[in-house]
């Protein structure tokens, strides 16, 4: 039996080392680079479930169950680690210093309530930063994004100084409340980018599907835009940088007019006796380009200044002058900018303010815009001056009598030099984010914030003015006013629950309230005689919005994702029984490359699929208060009269008490790749966008209401569309890097529903009206048709492309326009009878399937290389597919336009060359032209001149041009105009930047 014993010892001597074995610990320290504690991080045994946490001062203990062991550190943004511990007397000290992981600082992203991993996302969250930016000089800052991201959209309002764009995300989702996306500044929802100082943004985040956007609920049915602005940087030491620009400005392109040799043989050929006589002929010489003579090149100063630091605090100020003379003549912009950026900690470093300041100062002179469109049609055969003193020495149209005609067009240089209009801004925003720290793993926030701005200015036309001249010059001035006040209270507890599951959980309060007010001012003359009285109700308008939402992110194994969001939103622009809206979403996310089966390969460094959904809201209207009945001041032309008054009214407007939200429910199917360690990645995403309850303006039968048109909640449409975009890193070494990015995207929108209860006999709601006529429109919001498609008649056309007028002379057409062989030709020779019923009239205007203001392609192309010490790039973009109403030459393309019987002569553009038009033809298809462009939107190139003086003074040389090339088939002035209607654009000038760096 001595082998029994013998066995029984040895398991006893197994069972006993085991057992003392499971008492050993390994202690030790996580910390960074720097030598500073990374509380929170995960130490875990390969091969074992045992775990542990770092502690606030970054130290941990772990008990294992053997004497030799492998310990890992990980936390999110670090590289993980390993170490071989061997135990001795049942202990062992192991100390760990992680590093930040290689891409960090471009990988982190900030979405909402908070920053995520790339890897880590699960919605459509494109994030673009300071060195993917447009290089330039720029009064607004959405124009450094311009062709960066795909499925956005940013047209540019004109080339006025400091115009803001149109910006829209995966196209439009409403008919008549705002299209807009959210835009949040360092955590404050703003009214508007405005005149934030481009230099001082680090980066723009766009939110695009509804997983991503749903935290932000009611507002986010349009995308948000997350900016953040640039701020120091802990332990760093004091850093001064310096940029100077110097922009030169030029009008490239110009309505394309008769000469005064056309126009003399115009008048020659076609006018009257007395329009004969209207021409000028004392000096046949006499020529006026009336264009030239109210542009100029323009030039822009920009001057920044930066000063960071983060020795005892992190902070970044951030002061700017930028000043610019428009291409208009007159027409000048003064931005003055201040932002403040700080993060002081209290209570040992547990709590935390982290505090964003911004001051916007502007001062601007409005140069008399009128005088664009008056410049293309004033007859060139007359001078700018007149030889005497009368309306400040310019020509003008004039009555026997001397005084000016009441019906003729004003001289567009005395339009710009006889009219003052001088206004300032200030805008201020900012917000204070209490950030503590309870625990390791939860943070309490909150967010206390508000907007101001005030805008006022003062207009002035003097008395010897023509275009004042019945009222003895003019005398006014405007004022306005908005509040945006904020605060939100919430919480983050972010854990990794095991070696396996990390939890992100946020959840919160918010209350956001805006307020709007104008005074009202009597209108003067230059002797302060009156000339309309002030509005005795002065505009006021506010409205609130009270929020709870939360959310949770789950990561596991690094495999899955998952997040899921929950806002409720109350608005006081909807009654109380439609005032609450629930917005849902949820997103998953699988890393492929996580599972074993990929373990090793080397072509993929990314390969996730994402798929989300979710329900946004919208609340934007332009009413305040649409859903109770109120009154209006009634306008100067309706008043009612009293003996010999006139007394102004109060009118009811129409309303509808059950207004309520507008929705839009988006489905999301990605694929994120990455090949050769990331040399070429990229992503694509299929889209699909529901929005019913249509927040819509309808016709409504005449007695049922107090207007013919009401807001309400109409019907439905969809939005479908892909987008994709790839990057590639083609050469990068030492001395040389080179990169190249391409983004597409295509969408479709269709109107689905458009009424309450459907009618078949209407053709839809008539929008987009257009100069020329009374009342007339070119466009429709139609069943089946995208929003604002072009609606006319079908132009019918010779055999040589000339199109036919109604009651057109047959001499000008090829043969055989003469269908009925009457002598003329009749309307439905000119326009194609679509019903058949031998007449042309309403029944007979097209719906255009296809032809709408928004491209159905947008693709974007850049290319930015390095060697030693050069750099440049260029920026690329297009848009096909998109149609334009020429309304510039359906105006002033047609004979008509000349002045009949008026004692003025007008100019023509010269497609009255190729139409001889004799009479308008507002509503033909001719008008209708694609507009499809590539653009070169930017091009630069930079030296660094490395340090100046004794290793300081890091000095760097840039050259830019901006909007440098346009091709395009469109006939007007510029392919891009927000709306698909061309009338008298501000153009946008090219522009030559020469920008100096320095850092002190």
């Amino acid at each position: 039996m001595n082998w029994k014993r013998t066995l029984g010892f040895c398991l006893s001597f197994l069972f006993l080392a085991t057992t003392a074995f499971a008492q050993g610990r390994v202690i030790g320290s996580v910390k960074d680079a720097f030598g500073a504690a990374l509380p929170g991080a995960i130490l875990s045994v390969e091969g074992s479930s045992a775990t542990a946490t770092a502690d606030n001062n970054g130290m941990y203990a772990l008990t294992v169950s053997s004497n030799q062991v492998t310990v890992t550190a990980s936390m999110m943004g670090y590289a993980s680690a390993s170490q071989r511990a061997t135990l001795s007397n049942g202990s062992a000290s192991v100390n760990f210093t992680l590093k930040e992981e290689a891409v960090t600082l471009d990988d982190i992203v900030v979405i909402g309530y908070g920053t995520s991993n790339i890897k880590d996302l699960t919605g459509s969250v494109v994030s673009v930063k300071t060195k993917s930016f447009q290089k330039g000089s720029f009064s607004t800052p959405e124009a450094l994004i311009l062709g960066k991201t795909p499925g956005v959209r940013i047209t540019s309002n004109s080339g006025m100084p400091g115009a803001g764009s149109r910006i829209r995300i995966r196209g439009g989702s409403s008919l008549n409340a705002s299209n807009d996306p959210l835009i949040v500044i360092d955590g404050l929802p703003a009214d508007g980018l405005g005149l934030l100082n481009p230099s001082d943004i680090e980066s723009f985040t766009i939110l695009k599907d509804a997983s991503a956007t749903a935290i932000y609920g009611s507002r986010a049915a349009n995308g948000v835009i997350l900016v953040t602005t640039k701020k120091g940087k802990a332990n760093a030491p004091f850093r001064a940088e310096v940029t100077a620009v110097t922009s030169f400005r030029n009008v490239t392109n110009q309505v394309d007019v008769l000469t005064p040799d056309q126009f003399r043989e115009v008048i020659g050929q076609y006018g009257t006796s007395t329009q004969q006589t209207r021409l000028a002929t004392a000096d046949p010489a006499q020529s006026t380009n009336w264009q030239n003579e109210i542009y100029q090149t323009g030039m822009v100063n920009d001057y920044n200044v930066a000063l960071t630091g983060g020795l005892k605090m992190p902070y970044r100020l951030g002061l700017g002058m930028y000043h610019e003379k428009g291409v208009l003549k007159r027409s000048d912009l003064k931005r003055y900018t201040a932002t403040l950026n700080a993060s002081p900690s209290f209570l040992n470093g547990k709590l935390k303010a982290n505090t964003s300041a911004k001051l916007i100062a502007s001062d601007n002179f409005y140069a008399n815009q009128g005088a664009i469109g008056t410049a293309v049609f004033f007859d060139p055969t007359r001078p700018v001056h007149s030889g005497d003193s009368a309306y400040g020495g310019y020509f003008e149209w004039t009555m026997p009598n001397g005084t000016p005609s009441a019906l003729s067009p004003r001289n567009p240089v005395g339009l710009i030099n006889l009219r003052d209009d001088q206004g300032s801004n200030t805008r201020a925003l900012g917000n204070i984010l209490f950030d503590y720290q309870a625990s390791d793993y939860l943070h309490l926030f909150m967010n206390v914030g508000g907007e101001y701005s005030y805008t006022h200015g003062n207009i002035f036309v003097p008395a010897l003015a023509a275009m004042a001249y019945n009222n003895g010059g003019e005398r006014y001035q405007y004022e306005s006013s908005r509040t945006n006040r904020l605060i939100e209270l919430y919480g983050n507890y972010n854990k990794q629950l095991s070696n396996r599951v990390h939890v992100d959980l946020t959840g919160g309060y918010s209350f956001q309230h805006w307020s709007s007010s104008a005074p009202s001012f009597p209108s003067l003359n230059e002797a302060g005689d009156t000339i309309s009285p002030a509005n005795p109700f002065p505009f006021f308008s506010e409205n609130a919005l009270m929020s709870f939402y939360g959310r949770g992110n789950f990561n596991i194994s690094n495999k899955y994702l998952v997040t899921a969001t929950l806002r409720s939103d109350a608005s006081s622009r909807f009654s109380k029984e439609s005032r609450w809206g629930l917005f849902p979403s949820a997103a998953l996310a699988w890393n492929v490359l996580q599972e074993d089966i990929f373990a090793g390969q080397t072509l993929f460094s990314n390969l996730k699929v994402r798929v989300g959904y979710g329900l946004t809201g919208q609340q934007d209207i332009y009413n305040d208060y649409g859903y109770i009945p109120n009154y209006n001041y009634g306008t100067a032309t309706a008043q009612y009269q009293f003996g010999n008054n006139w007394v102004d009214i109060l009118r009811p407007d129409a309303y509808d008490y059950n207004l309520q939200w507008e929705k839009t429910a988006t489905t999301n199917i990605a694929l994120d790749y990455g090949f050769l360690k990331g040399r070429i990645n990229g992503s694509v995403d299929v889209y699909h966008k529901n929005t019913f309850d249509l927040l819509g303006v309808v016709p409504i039968p005449a007695g049922t209401n107090f207007s013919n048109r009401v807001l309400t909640n109409v019907g439905s449409m969809t939005n479908n569309g892909v987008e994709a975009s790839v990057n590639l890193v083609l050469v990068d070494n030492a001395t040389t890097n080179f990169e190249v990015g391409f983004n597409a995207s295509r969408n479709r929108n269709q109107i689905t529903k458009l009424s309450l209860v459907q009618d078949t006999t209407s053709p839809g709601i008539q929008v987009g009206g257009i100069a020329g006529g009374v009342g007339n429109t070119i466009q429709i919001h139609a069943l089946g048709m995208p929003m604002y498609t072009f609606y006319s008649y079908e132009q019918i056309y010779d055999a040589n492309g000339r199109p036919l007028e109604r009651n057109g002379s047959l001499d000008q057409y090829s043969d055989g326009v003469d269908v009925n062989g009457n002598g003329k030709i009749d309307d439905i020779e000119a326009y194609v009878d679509q019903n058949g019923d031998g007449v042309i009239n309403t029944g007979d205007l097209v719906a255009w399937a296809g032809k709408t203001p928004e491209p159905r392609q947008i693709f974007g192309f850049s290319a930015n290389f390095s060697h030693k010490r050069w750099s440049g790039g260029m920026t690329w973009r297009a848009e096909q597919g998109q149609y334009m109403y020429n309304n510039l030459a359906s105006n002033h393309g047609n004979y008509f336009e000349v002045g009949g019987s008026m004692r003025h002569l007008n100019n023509l553009v010269t497609d009255f060359l190729n139409t001889g038009f004799r009479s308008p033809q507002y509503l033909s298809s001719y008008y209708i032209q694609e507009a499809s462009f590539i653009r070169l939107d930017n091009l630069y190139l930079s030296y660094n001149l490395g340090t100046l003086y004794k290793d300081k003074y890091a000095t760097s040389l840039n050259l830019s041009v901006q909007n440098a090339l346009v091709i395009t088939k469109y006939q007007g002035l510029d392919p891009e105009i927000g709306g698909g209607i061309d009338n008298m654009i501000y153009p946008r000038p090219r522009v030559f930047n020469i920008q100096l760096n320095v850092s002190l």
